[in-house]
């Protein structure tokens, strides 16, 4: 079994307010999860406005298919004109890690 966890640090664009920042990042975390049948949740950031913090996770028997998932995520995200992709990190975890 392999796990695999992306963290992208994004930058949104014209928000003024936590409420408009919850209207830009939820269609986001939605599609991401409907997508790609990931888990997917705002994991940080949660007091700042323009920026948020996603969180990715996905597991699979095959190491090949976390990191396709996980590339196809990071593009999706990329890809949205309301956001800017500051960092992604990610993380695989296999068999042999204890």
């Amino acid at each position: 079994m392999y796990v695999g966890a992306l963290e992208l640090d994004v930058l949104l664009g014209d928000v003024h307010s936590l409420k408009q920042k919850r209207s830009v990042v939820r269609p986001v975390v939605a599609e991401l999860r409907r997508r790609f049948e990931v888990a997917a949740a705002e994991a940080g950031h949660l007091d700042l406005h323009r920026r948020a913090l996603l969180g990715v996770s996905v597991v699979s028997a095959d190491a090949g298919h976390v990191v396709e998932v996980l590339d196809r995520c990071e593009r999706l995200v990329a890809a949205r004109p309301e956001l800017e992709l500051l960092s992604s990190r990610r993380r695989l975890l296999g068999p042999d890690d204890e």
